[in-house]
């Protein structure tokens, strides 16, 4: 007689999730199971919807800020570098798209082609296919596997698409084509790896680059692993990925550093304090007079207004 075996119930959930279609878009509970932590509100799909408001309060944050935050909270590996950028001067803000490409190989890319266009009633290539899914507010986060010559799956036409699509650019894990004419699209603010002027081939009875495997899908940019969902933060020609759940904290805590810098070098200018006064652990008597500073100067301040009031609430000084 064949002995049982039961699995834990963690095994289970696991295996199950893992019979979803290879190649396609994640299930609602799939992805609801994979981002436990966030309590807010969610896209049909099961995607977590950072409110706009925190989305317009993160372009002021730096990667130090938001590294130092999850980085107390055990996420060390949430930065990705070594980018070319469009705009490199512009701030990129957004809710993580994701899209997972492979190396083309002609069966598994039959059968995905099959079941998109037949199942899922969806239109046109691959590559398009996580395009049409884009809202504004999105960025489009692409593992292309650091593909090169013949590897780009954006030039000026998509751009334009996904600019119109979602306002903002692209996080791209390989080469894109059409520069000059992407550079020409305004916001554009883009982070990718190479520059090539060839363009992926997508038939796979001839010649076939690339395959679509995973739409809104756990992805890897760099060493980061990017949830759908998660809020990039590109600047200074890098990119952050803030898991939803610590968005709020992460803006907050840069919100108030970004407060005590302001009233810190404010007083060394006007030589209140010295150095060694701001750089240690603040005395009860800066820290007073910080609280008068930010009641004195609530209606000019680089942070909402309200934001400044509950952190005054929470003060005893």
């Amino acid at each position: 007689m064949m002995k049982q075996v039961f699995l834990p119930a963690v095994a289970v959930a696991l295996l199950s999730l893992a019979t979803v279609s290879f190649g396609q878009q994640i299930s609602r509970e799939e992805l609801i199971f994979l981002t436990p932590e966030w309590k807010g509100e969610r896209f049909p799909d099961g995607r977590p919807k950072v409110p706009d408001a925190l989305l317009k309060r993160m372009k002021l944050v730096t990667h130090e800020e938001a590294w130092a935050t999850m980085k107390g909270s055990n996420y060390k590996y949430q930065y990705a570098e070594g980018w070319q950028t469009i705009n490199p001067d512009s701030v990129l803000v957004g809710r993580a798209l994701t899209a997972t490409f492979m190396p083309g190989r002609p069966d598994v890319h039959r059968v995905t082609d099959k079941k998109g266009h037949e199942k899922d009633g969806r239109v046109k290539s691959q590559n398009a296919w996580p395009i049409d899914m884009l809202v504004k507010g999105d960025v489009y986060v692409v593992d292309q596997f650091g593909m090169h010559e013949d590897g780009p799956t954006i030039g000026d036409n998509l751009g334009n698409s996904i600019y119109a699509k979602t306002g903002n650019g692209i996080v791209y894990e390989g080469a894109i084509r059409d520069i000059a004419g992407l550079k020409e699209i305004g916001g554009f603010t883009s982070y990718f790896r190479s520059y090539h002027p060839s363009h992926h081939l997508n038939n796979p009875d001839g010649e076939l680059n690339t395959t679509l495997v995973g739409i809104n899908r756990p992805t890897r940019i760099g060493k980061v692993m990017v949830m759908p969902g998660d809020v990039v933060l590109g600047r200074d020609g890098a990119v952050t990925f803030i898991p939803p759940h610590l968005v709020e904290k992460v803006v907050k805590t840069s919100e108030i550093v970004r407060l005590r810098d302001m009233f810190g070098h404010q007083r060394l200018r006007e030589q209140k304090y010295t150095p060694g006064q701001i750089d240690n652990r603040w005395s009860p008597e800066i820290e007073k007079d910080f609280s008068q500073w930010l009641n004195a100067h609530i209606s000019e301040l680089p942070v909402p207004k309200e934001q400044i009031q509950d952190y005054l609430k929470t003060r005893t000084w």
